[in-house]
């Protein structure tokens, strides 16, 4: 019997063993990765940044198509996806092999080759694509495939809406040339443009995107890859704009958050109990039918800065007033024999009516 256990015991682990080193692979990557999609790969001569994004209808695109190196290049390798050309064509690079003799050297290599669609781009801006025949098997049935290069990108895509898709990235691209941008937020708006007029074709509920970007200057990075931005968004109904989402609030660009002046009934009762206990206009009074009282403004945020001062608090955050700050207002209140007072004060303010 117990004999039986052990073996069962044992059979268990295994399973639950297998299912664990298994979990990151998506089922529909099946006997390996296959990602028919569209992606830029680039480069910024100014700052010697090298960068790909990526999207596709087939789950986790970023966990084998997007490969930089930090002043060497980038490369995006898709359709039927061979992990190997990522390092292998870096490689080459960083040996000193220019862009297109590389590609034909890994192409020539791969028995498989004809279902591949690679890019390639070195830091000098010079690019190389491959697409394999394979990867035009469907064109008769709306399957669209098609490559464009130019100085500093190079954009490839297949299972496309139209071959507009891949002239609009590139066009995209070359259009925010010259614009004192980071070659990030290029890429994803390239991206998100081809995306929008129909991307890659096909239905279904199992999308994602990807934006990896290196750059080899000195204190850019904390990573010793030098790898500055790497948003994969593995499944998003939305894909590109989520990795757009992500980016703007990492980089706390305008816009990622709604800012406001908070104005209502709990600021005025805020600064009257501020006023009560000296941090708010001590040698003034306080009207309570005055609108300018309704308003969270500077002079509040600097009297709450004091007194979270004064209780050891921190003000790290500038005017933050959370509950702890709440209740040890009301206690300097009841220790001054104030509270009585202010919530007379205050007892018109709170009234609920309907």
């Amino acid at each position: 019997m117990i004999k039986h256990i052990t073996m069962w015991i044992i059979i268990t682990l295994m399973a639950l063993f297998s299912f664990t080193v298994n979990a990151q692979e998506p089922l529909a990557w099946q006997t390996g990765p296959e990602f028919n999609t569209f992606s830029i790969v680039a480069i910024d001569p100014n700052t010697g940044e090298s960068g790909v994004v990526v999207t596709s209808r087939v789950p986790c695109v970023g966990n084998a198509v997007t490969w930089v190196r930090p002043g060497v290049g980038a490369v995006a390798t898709q359709g039927r996806t061979r992990l190997e050309y990522g390092d292998d064509l870096l490689d080459l690079l960083e040996q000193g092999v220019d862009p297109q003799t590389a590609m034909d050297q890994v192409v020539e290599s791969d028995n498989d080759s004809q279902h591949r669609q690679v890019g390639v781009i070195d830091m000098n801006g010079d690019s190389a694509q491959w697409t394999g025949q394979q990867q035009y098997r469907a064109v008769e049935r709306g399957d669209y495939v098609a490559m464009r290069s130019g100085k500093n990108y190079a954009v490839q895509g297949n299972a496309l809406f139209s071959t507009d898709v891949v002239d609009t990235v590139a066009d995209t691209f070359e259009n925010s040339e010259g614009q004192n941008r980071h070659l990030a937020d290029r890429m994803i708006e390239a991206i998100y443009v081809g995306q929008v007029i129909g991307g890659d074709f096909r239905h279904g509920t199992k999308q994602s995107a990807a934006v990896l970007v290196a750059d080899p200057r000195d204190g850019m990075s904390f990573r010793p890859d030098q790898v500055t931005v790497d948003i994969s968004v593995c499944e998003h109904p939305q894909p590109v704009a989520e990795v757009r989402r992500i980016y703007n609030t990492v980089s706390q660009t305008l816009g990622f958050r709604e800012l406001r002046q908070y104005k209502g009934n709990d600021i005025l009762q805020l600064k009257v109990i501020l006023h009560a206990l000296g941090y708010f206009r001590p040698e003034d009074g306080v009207s309570l039918t005055d609108p300018a009282m309704l308003a969270y403004d500077e002079e509040a945020i600097d009297a709450v800065n004091r007194f979270r001062l004064d209780q050891k608090l921190s003000i790290a955050q500038p005017g933050f007033v959370d509950a702890r700050a709440i209740d040890l207002l009301w206690k300097e209140l009841e220790v001054n024999g104030l509270a009585e007072q202010v919530r007379e004060d205050l007892k018109d303010i709170v009234r609920v009516r309907r």
